[in-house]
């Protein structure tokens, strides 16, 4: 009798434990719209698409004299590291569906290296940048299997570098000395996954993701006139991102 009774009292303790454990993350998931934040890790890099005379030299079109006076050997993006903080805003459209919209903040800076035949001339070329990212998803979930959860998402963002102005004034500098110059604005794909880990009052989930600008980003405008831009037929972001998200 006394083993029966103890057997009860750990099976009810059990199962209690079991469905407090399951009711973890704070109802976040029944909520219609939640918010929450994150926390980023970036690694960018470009990728460059080069022309096919892309070792030159390149001719100067004011003074007709090469503006690097040696042939390119090489044209290569290192990955580079970055960092991003944001904001979460989440849409319940049901049990397996989520639409979500993450702003936020990222500085990931992006590096060409250039190098010529004659080593004299060899130079890293650095795009700073500071972005503001609108990124809009739709987060598809697997079912809840007591605190944890896997899911995909994809979609677009928007981003908007507010430090670009400070990069494309060259007009007064030496061919040797102009910009990596990049257009202000970029429209990106971008595709992951990641897991929903559920905690007493509140949820973390870590996610890897990928995204690429649709077109180039490269700076038309007087690109005949810089060493740096004349090799590049296009040229694309790459980013490589880790987040832990907080909701």
């Amino acid at each position: 009798m006394k083993k029966t009774l103890i057997l009860c009292f750990i099976s009810i303790f059990s199962i209690s434990k079991i469905s407090a454990q399951e009711s973890w993350g704070g109802g976040v998931d029944d909520e219609q719209i939640h918010f929450g934040f994150t926390f980023q890790y970036v690694a960018s890099e470009f990728k460059n698409l080069k022309l096919a005379e892309w070792k030159g030299p390149f001719i100067d079109p004011f003074n007709g004299l090469p503006m690097i006076n040696s042939e390119m050997k090489s044209l290569a993006s290192p990955i580079t590291p970055g960092f991003g903080l944001g904001f979460v805003s989440d849409f319940r459209l049901g049990d397996n569906a989520n639409l979500r919209f993450t702003p936020g903040m990222v500085f990931a800076d992006r590096i060409l290296n250039y190098e010529y035949d004659n080593p004299a001339f060899n130079v890293q070329k650095k795009v700073f940048a500071t972005l503001t990212d609108l990124p809009l998803g739709i987060k598809l979930k697997s079912d809840r299997r007591r605190n944890f959860r896997a899911y995909m998402i994809a979609g677009a963002k928007y981003s908007i570098d507010i430090t670009s102005k400070k990069k494309i004034d060259d007009i007064a500098l030496s061919p040797e000395a102009k910009y990596l110059k990049n257009n202000k604005n970029t429209l990106w794909y971008e595709a992951g996954f990641g897991f929903d880990l559920y905690f007493e009052f509140f949820k973390m989930s870590p996610e890897i993701k990928f995204a690429q600008s649709f077109k180039s980003v490269l700076r038309d405008q007087d690109r005949l006139e810089n060493p740096y831009t004349s090799p590049i037929d296009k040229l694309f972001i790459r980013n490589f991102q880790f987040s832990l998200y907080f909701e």
